[in-house]
């Protein structure tokens, strides 16, 4: 088994981590501050790729496989998770199901926008009464001649101010159970739809999260993406490759967390040295490094089964499981290590610890992930 990233993964880190330091994490406090995602230093990343990870060259993208993805998401996290946030729910969710599902037209017509930098993808899936249960969604489709008319709302919608195209999960058959729902592309500047302000959030401020309502909203037929009916397993399968994305995202805020940890426990004196030395704090780092380092483990593993088209469903919920819980354990910590300034905005550490709040809820929670794991276990176990 080799555990070691080739050279074209290693030389592509060293230049994600060049430009986020350079780029993202010198603006990651004023984006927070301000709460708006920072077009300017991210436009700075196209090059590398960071709008289409994963979408072809044909595209605009920069076709790179799975595991250089996660490493991007991880980067970029690490010194901004607003930043992280919006990217990862831009390739993941935004480009692609596009890519995996749309006909050859709307590849071309669609993936260029995102990959670009002009817009930021996104899909429509959380409503108020339906996250979690996926089943309860009311948003509906119903089609009508030449066009369907989209009726409902949506709620904590990553990206969508800036975007002017969603993928909107929604309802076109209520009698045919999981295979009456479908994924329909829906434009922002179509009459009835409405991208309500943003929300006022804990963390991740700069990456813009929406209420959206649809009120007779007519779309051609032709922006059905991929099958009528088949809105959920293409749900499901989009999901998977999200949680690879968010596992990422934690990933790179509990690196975050720990540097700045060891960076502070070796500045900050007390009882006649750095507080480096006394055991109850290295005791502490030594839980952040050993957990950081599982968890980029799992994330790499479910990248790596993706990019060899093996199935990762398990993979993907145990890395978003584990990557997310220790980021948030090392964000605790790192608090902690801080002591009192670790409570304050002038330390990197509060925002992170905010930041990271997120991945334990976003693309489904801790407690949905334990239910994959399981329900995919015991199907093993009984084959």
């Amino acid at each position: 088994m080799d555990f070691e990233l080739n050279e074209e993964q290693q030389m592509y880190r060293r230049a994600m981590r060049e430009f986020v330091e350079r780029d993202l994490k010198t603006v990651a406090a004023h984006t927070d501050e301000i709460a708006d995602f920072p077009w300017a230093a991210a436009r700075k990343g196209i090059d590398l790729g960071i709008f289409g990870l994963e979408i072809p060259e044909a595209y605009g993208g920069a076709e790179m496989d799975a595991l250089s993805a996660a490493i991007a998401v991880e980067e970029i996290s690490r010194g901004c998770g607003s930043t992280g946030l919006s990217m990862a729910a831009h390739n993941s969710l935004g480009c692609a199901p596009i890519l995996n599902f749309g006909n050859e037209e709307q590849k071309q017509r669609y993936l260029p926008r995102l990959t670009s930098g002009e817009i930021l993808g996104v899909l429509a899936l959380t409503e108020s009464d339906a996250g979690s249960d996926l089943r309860g969604v009311n948003t509906t489709a119903v089609r009508q001649g030449d066009h369907w008319v989209v009726n409902g709302s949506k709620a904590w919608i990553t990206n969508a101010c800036y975007s002017k195209l969603i993928t909107v999960f929604c309802r076109t058959d209520p009698d045919a159970g999981s295979r009456g729902f479908s994924q329909i592309i829906v434009e922002t500047d179509r009459e009835g739809v409405t991208v309500h302000p943003k929300e006022k959030k804990m963390g991740v401020r700069g990456s813009p999260t929406h209420a959206l309502s649809f009120e007779g909203v007519k779309v051609p037929l032709e922006n059905l993406l991929g099958e009528q009916g088949r809105g959920l397993h293409q749900t499901l399968i989009t999901l998977d490759g999200g949680r690879v994305g968010i596992g990422a995202m934690a990933l790179g805020l509990a690196q975050a967390a720990f540097e700045e940890a060891i960076k502070y426990a070796q500045e900050r004196k007390s009882f006649g040295g750095p507080i480096s030395g006394h055991q109850a704090i290295q005791w502490m780092l030594a839980d952040m490094a050993t957990e950081i380092e599982a968890a980029r483990l799992l994330v790499y593993q479910a990248a790596w089964r993706k990019s060899k088209k093996l199935p990762y469903t398990k993979q993907a919920a145990m890395a978003k499981l584990y990557a997310s819980e220790t980021a948030e354990r090392a964000a605790f910590h790192a608090v902690q290590i801080h002591g009192s300034y670790g409570y304050s905005q002038e330390y990197p550490v509060e925002r992170i610890y905010r930041d990271q709040r997120l991945t334990t809820i976003g693309e489904g929670t801790s407690e949905v992930q334990r239910l994959v794991i399981a329900r995919q276990a015991l199907r093993e176990w009984q084959l």
